[in-house]
C-alpha cells in the first residue's frame, strides 16, 4: 500500500504542475479535467495489481478492447486538432490552455465531425477499461466519479468555446455529439 501513496503522489506531481494555470480558474474546462486525471491515477492504482491476471475472463477482453479503442480518438483528435486548429498567440493570454489548445480556427472536420470531445471521450473509455481489469464498487465509484469530472470539462470547454468561436461553435453543437457519435 505504501508504493501506491508514493506512486500517486509521483503521478499527482506533473499533473499538479500542468494543471496549475487551470487551478486558479475554476470555470476553465482544465480545472475540472484536473480531477478527472486525480481520478484516472487512482483508478489505476486500485487496479495495476489484476491488470494481467485471469486474461482471457469477460471483463479483462472487455477491459483490453476499450484500452486499444481508446487510442483512436485520442491520436485521430490530436492529429486533426494540430493540423487545421492554427494555434496562434491570440490566444496565448489564456494560460489555462495548453499549447495544442490554442486553436483560432474552429475544426469540424475529421473526428470532430462526429464528436466535439475526441480527447475526453479517449479518457473516457480509458477510465471504464481499467474499470474492467477488476471490476469493484470502490473501481465503480471512481469510475463514475471520472466520467462526472469529464463531463464537466466538457461543459467548460465547450462554454470556452462558445465564448472564443460564437454562434458558429452553437451552430456545431447542434450537429455533433459530446463524446460517442450518434449517441452522447
Amino acid at each position: 500500500m505504501l508504493w501506491k501513496t508514493v506512486a500517486f503522489v509521483v503521478i499527482s506531481l506533473p499533473i499538479a504542475f500542468i494543471s496549475r494555470s487551470s487551478l486558479a480558474r475554476p470555470r476553465s474546462h482544465g480545472f475540472w479535467r484536473f480531477f478527472a486525471w486525480e481520478t484516472l491515477a487512482s483508478l489505476f492504482l486500485l487496479h495495476v495489481d489484476h491488470w494481467f491476471a485471469s486474461p482471457f475472463a469477460w471483463y479483462q477482453l472487455v477491459s483490453w478492447a476499450l484500452l486499444v479503442v481508446c487510442c483512436v480518438p485520442l491520436v485521430w483528435g490530436v492529429v486533426v486538432l494540430r493540423g487545421r486548429g492554427k494555434p496562434a498567440e491570440e490566444r496565448a493570454g489564456d494560460p489555462s490552455l495548453l499549447a495544442f489548445e490554442k486553436t483560432t480556427a474552429l475544426v469540424t472536420t475529421g473526428i470532430y465531425r462526429y464528436i466535439r470531445h475526441p480527447l475526453f471521450c479517449s479518457l473516457l473509455l480509458l477510465t471504464w477499461g481499467i474499470f474492467f481489469k477488476q471490476p469493484s464498487w470502490l473501481g465503480g465509484a471512481l469510475s463514475l466519479a471520472s466520467t462526472f469530472f469529464l463531463s464537466l470539462t466538457a461543459l467548460a470547454d465547450e462554454a470556452e468555446c462558445t465564448r472564443f468561436f460564437g454562434p458558429e461553435y452553437g451552430a456545431y453543437m447542434q450537429r455533433t455529439k459530446r463524446f460517442i457519435p450518434f449517441v452522447w
